[in-house]
């Protein structure tokens, strides 16, 4: 291998000699052992994103079990609250993602080029302006708490619900935006597997408080933002301590102000936050258009829709974050060939899945429905029509999530944005203002389809260019 010439295929399109070995061979020798620097194909891809598939999973999963135990345990205009103040929750997760995943590929990055201090000085400065802007939105939330939940269309009925989970879970913002970032950044540490056990553990801790809380405790609502909130203590605190106690690698650090590093990072996790706000809005239009079409009870269906889509789409969602770090780590170091390798193996995974999620919800949607609502309730009764077209999307989503992650993860914030705007806002929107007005309630889930849709052909349009082009 030394006597032999590595050819690299750079970013620029050109061939180059040997400068690929240089590149390796200084990143090898600062980093040894680092578990992204291995040569994947597709069993071993798969097998270093398990640990992140399997964590988004359960979370997904114990996230659809806190929207049960509310239908469940108080009743469906608990469970329509929980959607009123959806926008603000996705404010604080916009938020936490786009500096985890911005700073997360800055990071790898600079690990891939063999910048471990500076690494390390980064992750500790995005940790410190997490926790300082999750305060300021908690103080900020509950000062305004009132307005904020008649702004976003809450009912007289639904306000005291909106007004009890919200207040709780303000309380626990700063945590929110720590597990998020944590969540990314121990896969980046190397250390996979111990991120899968930290979510597990703490979903099941959340699982377990929502039911002491909100049965045996009788706290209705509040019980569930409380459990919630604990849930998201639990991986805050583990995670300092983990960071807090590694003796090399990515580790805290004295931290360095750098602003052009929280500015690219915002920048480069822009995608993240605008789908995120792009999702507020348009939860905040789903919810219009449903209590107009049906009331309370429209408002509990698109609620129902909503979370089982979320949990269904967990496998895309935790593979493309599993797998951002190692694209990010082969983008630092320059490696055109492989690089390309990893990305063709991901979308041929991506599309596989798509069929199979598809098949499993068109099979298993009326009984997934009747676990939040009984058969032949009028909110039943929506959201499994719902479910008759919303599974279609679903073989399109997980190609524009996936390349959404993958161009964040090569610093290339723009084309990451685009396509979440496109998916998750621009589409969207413009479908749900034509069709419920002509359609009714039928235009609303076929919105949710055609937008994913539309969207699917500019990613695949994205991911071949650069796979071909560079």
């Amino acid at each position: 291998m030394a006597n032999q010439k590595k050819v690299t295929e750079n970013f620029d399109g050109q061939m180059s000699e040997s400068s690929g070995m240089q590149v390796m061979g200084k990143c090898d020798g600062q980093m040894p052992g680092n578990p992204l620097a291995r040569d994947f194909d597709i069993k071993t891809l798969v097998f270093f994103a398990l640990p992140t598939i399997i964590m988004m999973m359960f979370m997904g999963l114990y996230t659809i079990v806190d929207t049960i135990f509310v239908a469940r345990f108080v009743n469906t205009n608990a469970l329509s609250a929980l959607n009123i103040v959806c926008p603000v929750i996705n404010l604080i997760v916009g938020l936490g993602t786009m500096l985890a995943t911005g700073g997360n590929a800055i990071i790898a990055r600079k690990m891939g080029e063999g910048e471990e201090k500076r690494a390390a000085r980064d992750f500790t400065f995005i940790v410190c302006t997490g926790t300082v802007l999750g305060l300021l939105i908690s103080i900020a939330g509950i000062f305004f708490m009132d307005k904020i939940i008649w702004g976003l269309g809450a009912s007289e009925i639904l306000f005291p619900y909106c007004e009890e989970y919200l207040f709780v879970l303000l309380l626990f913002t700063p945590a929110s935006m720590l597990q998020v970032l944590f969540q990314n950044l121990i896969v980046t540490a190397g250390r996979p597997g111990f991120g899968m056990a930290l979510s597990i553990g703490a979903g099941a801790a959340n699982i377990l408080l929502d039911y002491i809380f909100m049965v045996p405790l009788q706290m209705g609502i509040r019980g569930a933002a409380l459990g919630t909130g604990i849930g998201y203590l639990i991986p805050t605190l583990i995670g300092l301590a983990f960071f807090a106690g590694k003796k090399s690698g990515l580790k805290f650090c004295r931290p360095k102000v750098d602003f052009s590093v929280l500015a690219e990072s915002c920048l480069n996790g822009a995608s993240e936050m605008v789908s995120q706000m792009a999702t507020a809005v348009t939860t905040f239009f789903f919810n219009a258009i449903m209590m107009h079409l049906s009331g309370e009870n429209g408002v509990a269906a698109i609620t129902i829709i909503i979370y089982a889509q979320f949990m269904l789409t967990t496998l895309y969602i935790g593979f493309s974050m599993g797998v951002a770090p190692v694209i990010s780590y082969n983008y630092g170091r320059r490696d055109g060939v492989r690089l390309k390798r990893i990305f063709r193996v991901c979308i041929g995974f991506v599309l596989a899945v798509s069929v199979s999620v598809f098949l499993l919800s068109m099979l298993f949607g009326s009984a997934l429905v009747k676990v939040f609502s009984p058969e032949g309730t009028p909110v039943y009764d929506i959201a499994r029509r719902g479910f008759l077209i919303v599974p279609i999307s679903f073989l399109f989503c997980g190609i524009n999530m996936f390349a959404s992650a993958a161009f964040t993860a090569l610093s290339n914030g723009k084309v990451s944005a685009i396509i979440s705007i496109l998916r998750t806002f621009v589409f969207l929107l413009l479908f749900l203002f034509l069709l419920p007005p002509v359609l009714g309630e039928m235009g609303v889930w076929l919105a949710v389809v055609l937008a994913e849709g539309v969207t699917f052909v500019f990613s695949v349009c994205f991911c071949l260019g650069w796979i071909f082009n560079g």
